[in-house]
């Protein structure tokens, strides 16, 4: 596979008048990577992927998917597949003529039926647009999207009104397109799903990149934790914990194994219950919420 990055950001920036929405940005997508792009609302990345995606047009900087301007849509766009969180199908089409018309445009080649069939809407190929539930247009957003295999996927809150089955549905379909080769860029609100897919993740704040790496890397800048209730009567517990409003102890560490070690021999020599016992790395959701100390 090339080490040639797909995506190539260099000091991307993008104002609105005197807003700057975005400052700066640099970063790389390798191939075959999946990439999850996060930020609290009105981060800039939103605007960064439609200066990607060839939408917008960057007030300085330098962006390049697979080596061209992403504004040379004819040499970009038949390799890459959108996702947008609403992607506007007339809703006088059925699902099969969406589907075909979106191959056309993207001049992608492909099988409107084996589409329609890895995203459940064969049934509902002579169904208007207009006629589909919320869950089923966004899986004709991802059929769009997965049409013809691309190299480059951009998915915008994919899950976004899906139930449970179809969200496992969605994700067997992108890791079939990941085995065969296709790089995967995310945006979600949904993080559990960038925090179990992601190969990196870039979370911007305020216009710029906050952190950038693997989900280890992300989480390791913030304290694992271990929570747990105790009887009434007990000793203190050996290590530095505080007590949280439901009553349970929250113990805030870099040192999760030893501290687990240390508490857990204390439990068994003075024969406590440690209930409800979690411990564990800080999760992404952490994280992201620490954005909104800064």
């Amino acid at each position: 596979m090339s080490s040639t990055p797909v995506i190539d950001v260099e000091r991307l920036n993008l104002s609105y008048g005197d807003f700057h929405a975005v400052k700066d940005l640099s970063f790389q997508v390798r191939p075959g990577e999946f990439y999850a792009l996060l930020g609290t609302n009105g981060a800039g990345k939103t605007s960064t992927l439609e200066i990607i995606e060839g939408h917008r047009a960057a007030t300085s900087g330098t962006v390049r998917v697979f080596g061209q301007s992403p504004r040379d849509r004819r040499a970009v766009r038949p390799r890459m597949g959108i996702m947008l969180q609403e992607s506007g199908f007339s809703p006088d089409l059925t699902v099969r003529e969406s589907v075909r018309l979106i191959g056309r445009l993207s001049q992608r080649t492909d099988q409107v039926d084996r589409v329609l069939g890895i995203v459940d809407l064969t049934r509902k190929a002579g169904t208007k647009v207009s006629q589909l539930s919320g869950g089923e247009k966004r899986r004709l957003d991802f059929a769009t999207a997965a049409y013809g295999a691309p190299e480059l996927i951009f998915l915008d809150e994919p899950t976004t009104g899906l139930d449970i089955q179809s969200r496992d549905d969605l994700w067997e379909v992108v890791d079939k397109l990941r085995e065969d080769g296709s790089t995967i860029v995310l945006t979600t609100h949904y993080l559990e799903e960038a925090q179990q897919r992601a190969d990196r993740i870039g979370l911007m704040h305020k216009g710029a990149f906050h952190q950038e790496g693997t989900v280890s890397e992300l989480t390791r800048t913030l304290p694992s934790v271990i929570r747990f209730s105790l009887p009434t009567s007990v000793p203190a517990p050996p290590v530095q914990a505080r007590r949280e409003s439901d009553g349970k102890f929250l113990v805030e560490t870099f040192a999760l194994q030893q501290d687990l070690h240390t508490l857990l021999r204390w439990a068994q020599d003075h024969a406590v219950e440690l209930r409800d016992l979690q411990a564990g790395p800080t999760r992404l959701d952490d994280v992201f919420r620490a954005l909104g100390s800064d």
